[in-house]
């Protein structure tokens, strides 16, 4: 008892030198895993307006919880003045705007704001939250500050990051109805930019634009891809308005970058925590949302002894049948000693009293996985006579992709949420939902190795699933892989720690921790 005072105290000292308030939401959204187990006067008071903002500590059973470096908490904290300072509505915001209504009598590069404007992709939940961080984390590194562009499809998803704030681009910001058009990205993107002045350099034009396009999803071309080059960030610096469009986790080049570097070395001192930070500092599920996940954990996963994610995306069900990949991923699962082995025909055994109980979650668009998963484990014993009692649960079966649907990614992020308080996770190869869950929860997931019948018929892949040795997500089409050709431009680039390519995308780049890894075959 003595003990856990004397560790509650020392925590709160620590939080009151980083935070004048310990209790601040920047405070909660970091700290509360560590402050969860101390005396009730000494917790944080609860936002009602964002329950999971406090709450979700108590359903992270994982320890120890990885503190973020002093250096990025102060970073947090410059940005979130620079935000209220700066947000939607503000005198600086308005003064800003002008530039862009051709009202203003002040140069483009005299603004006391400059922003990133995040417009979604047509692509998944998890592809937006990786592109969201990554636009944040480029924020954060040039003194920005981001507001996103948010649908009907995204209403009330997330709590805002910021309490008594807004990242929500205002409805009447100019040029909003043109962001999704060919012809906004050919008027005003940086790639159109270099390739209409042959590579430019900042002399060649008097003024700088007041907006500029910064158009990183997976289909850019060769000029979108300069966007990279260390020269041409002293330029994109005197832009005030950066609109980006990315379905992508470009964090891992921004490491590559001379001129960021340095400043991601010490916010970052544990590269495999970056997606885990920013994605507690800016993704709290809506107070529907967290709802949604816990009546469900609360129902089906929190007694159990061991919580076990099996995440199964199919991008195609002609090419990976779902009852070939339903093998798979009960090979993988009983191969790798997650899931008992089970008895290769149905025997009548003695009944034991289980020692232990697993609850599986099916995270997947397809009810068949579950059905499969379940029936195996009801009608079949296990080897060992019944010394694990296997549950298997599934929250959502959508049965295809709608992410202009509002309970389509209402679902979808509970999805992700329950597959995050996971202690073991499964997920597949591709995957930006499966990177998700594990960079939130800090699982180091089994990739599966989803079967493809246009290479190997109706065989399964000897190696059913490979351990992954860092949770960060995989950077799918870095710039020095050209799509159009297949091929890696630059085989040099991504070769070493702390980044290196990915186990389940040869070409992609992801952070590790001073080590090599071992593809996926």
């Amino acid at each position: 008892m003595a003990i856990a005072a004397f560790s509650a105290i020392s925590i709160l000292l620590i939080t009151s030198i980083i935070f004048p308030n310990p209790f601040s939401d920047l405070a909660q959204q970091f700290f509360s895993p560590i402050l969860k187990n101390s005396p009730p006067e000494q917790q944080p008071p609860q936002d009602q307006s964002c329950i999971s903002r406090t709450q979700k500590a108590s359903y992270q059973k994982k320890s120890p919880s990885p503190v973020p470096s002093p250096y990025l908490l102060s970073k947090l904290r410059d940005y979130k003045r620079r935000h209220k300072n700066c947000e939607p509505f503000s005198e600086p915001f308005n003064t800003t705007l002008k530039l862009l209504t051709g009202n203003s009598t002040t140069n483009s590069t005299e603004s006391d704001c400059r922003y990133v404007v995040f417009t979604l992709h047509v692509n998944g939940l998890g592809n937006r939250m990786l592109g969201i961080s990554s636009a944040f984390l480029y924020a954060l590194l040039t003194d920005r500050v981001l507001l996103v562009d948010f649908g009907p499809d995204m209403a009330d998803i997330f709590c805002e990051p910021l309490q008594n704030s807004t990242w929500l681009l205002p409805d009447g910001f100019p040029f909003r109805n043109q962001f999704y058009s060919p012809q906004f990205r050919e008027a005003h993107s940086f790639g159109t930019l270099l390739r209409d002045n042959n590579n430019f350099t900042q002399s060649v034009l008097p003024l700088p634009p007041p907006i500029l396009h910064l158009f990183l999803s997976y289909e850019y071309g060769d000029y979108d891809k300069l966007f990279y080059r260390d020269e041409n960030q002293e330029f994109l610096q005197s832009i005030p308005w950066l609109t980006l469009r990315s379905d992508q986790y470009f964090v891992p080049y921004l490491f590559l970058m001379p001129r960021f570097r340095a400043e991601l070395e010490r916010l970052f001192p544990d590269k495999e925590t970056v997606f885990h930070h920013l994605g507690n500092y800016l993704f709290n599920p809506s107070n529907q949302a967290w709802g949604l996940i816990t009546r469900f954990y609360d129902a089906y996963l929190a007694r159990a002894d061991e919580r076990i994610g099996l995440q199964v995306r199919v991008f195609n069900t002609k090419a990976s049948p779902i009852p070939l990949v339903a093998k798979q991923l009960l090979k993988c699962t009983q191969s790798e000693g997650i899931l008992p082995q089970l008895q290769s025909s149905v025997k009548v055994t003695n009944n034991t009293s289980s020692t232990k109980t697993k609850a599986v979650l099916i995270g997947s668009l397809y009810r068949e996985f579950y059905e499969e998963m379940k029936y195996e484990y009801w009608t079949r014993a296990s080897v060992d006579g019944g010394g694990e009692s296997v549950g298997v649960h599934q929250a959502s079966h959508e049965e295809s992709q709608n992410s202009e649907s509002n309970s389509h990614n209402m679902k979808a992020l509970a999805d992700i949420y329950l597959l995050s308080l996971c202690d073991v996770l499964v997920t597949s190869r591709w995957s930006t939902f499966g990177y998700v869950a594990q960079a939130i929860g800090r699982v180091k997931p089994w990739i599966l190795n989803v079967p493809n019948t246009n290479y190997s018929g109706d065989r399964l892949p000897e190696r059913a699933c490979r351990r992954a040795v860092s949770m960060e997500p995989c950077f799918h089409y870095p710039p020095s892989y050209d799509m159009k050709k297949k091929v890696v431009v630059d085989g040099e680039v991504g070769t070493g720690p702390p980044v290196v390519h990915c186990e389940d995308v040869s070409w992609g780049l992801k952070l590790v921790n001073g080590r090599q890894i071992e593809r996926l075959g």
